[in-house]
């Protein structure tokens, strides 16, 4: 009978810490590499409140690329100028101000955001490869191999196209720019890399074994920027997505034809 008592009181312990552990202040769990376990887990809708709290790691651009923004809108919707400066803690609108409405003073840089203006819409290109225009900008595979799937404009979540290879494979820039991302911390993303190319463009590179460059490093077209891996997906291979405007085009109307 002993044992069974004590087993019993052992029980009621365990249950009474658990209570009192619910009890205490909220831990956040920390900035880490989703496909190991660890990390915050991003969400792709915008929060009911319509608001975001900045994280440690995010960048303006990642928060923009995240819920499908053109950075551009969402610096003008919370008043931060360029270089787009945001701080932990700080809470950003993810949509317009109603009419009227009054956004957030102006960050201490007092230099307006360039291309502030709403997105402008333009035709699309039915041909399937090729030289789309994108101003000045010419574009390369971002990696050698297959297109194991394509851009599908109706998919939930990442719209871009998927290239196989093998682990540790050189990821180039498909085009010169600024790195303004650099980390882990979009789901489904894992290690991934945002490079801005001019004030329309940006492309991102994702599920690396291992990043070479950091945020705010100049790159060139060509430039291995990473190592190909399987962070946050289950095989080996690289994520390549174009946005312009802040939303996703299909890269293929954008690369050479191989």
């Amino acid at each position: 009978m002993f044992p069974a008592r004590a087993r019993a009181a052992g029980v009621l312990v365990a249950i009474a810490l658990l209570v009192s552990a619910c009890g205490g202040p909220p831990v956040r769990a920390p900035v880490g590499d989703l496909s190991t376990g660890g990390g915050r887990v991003n969400v792709v809708s915008p929060p009911r409140s319509g608001y975001y709290t900045v994280h440690s790691g995010d960048t303006l651009y990642s928060i923009a690329w995240q819920y499908g923004d053109d950075y551009h809108d969402l610096a003008r919707w919370n008043g931060i100028s360029a270089p787009y400066t945001i701080y932990v803690g700080q809470r950003l609108r993810l949509r317009p101000p109603p009419p009227g409405g009054r956004t957030p003073g102006r960050t201490a840089s007092r230099t307006r955001p360039e291309h502030a203006a709403a997105p402008r819409r333009r035709p699309r290109s039915t041909a399937r490869y090729g030289h789309h225009s994108a101003g000045a900008l010419h574009w390369q595979w971002p990696t050698k191999g297959p297109v194991i799937q394509g851009y599908d404009p109706e998919q939930i979540g990442k719209k871009g196209i998927t290239l196989g290879g093998r682990m540790g494979q050189p990821v180039r820039a498909a085009a010169g720019g600024r790195v303004v991302y650099s980390g882990s911390g979009l789901v489904g993303y894992g290690r991934l890399i945002i490079i801005k190319h001019d004030k329309d463009y940006l492309s991102a590179y994702a599920n690396n074994s291992k990043l070479l460059v950091k945020e705010g490093d100049r790159v060139r077209r060509g430039q291995v920027i990473a190592r190909m891996g399987s962070s946050g997906i289950n095989r080996v291979a690289l994520h390549f997505e174009i946005r312009r405007d802040g939303k996703p085009v299909n890269p293929l109307r954008y690369l050479p034809k191989r």
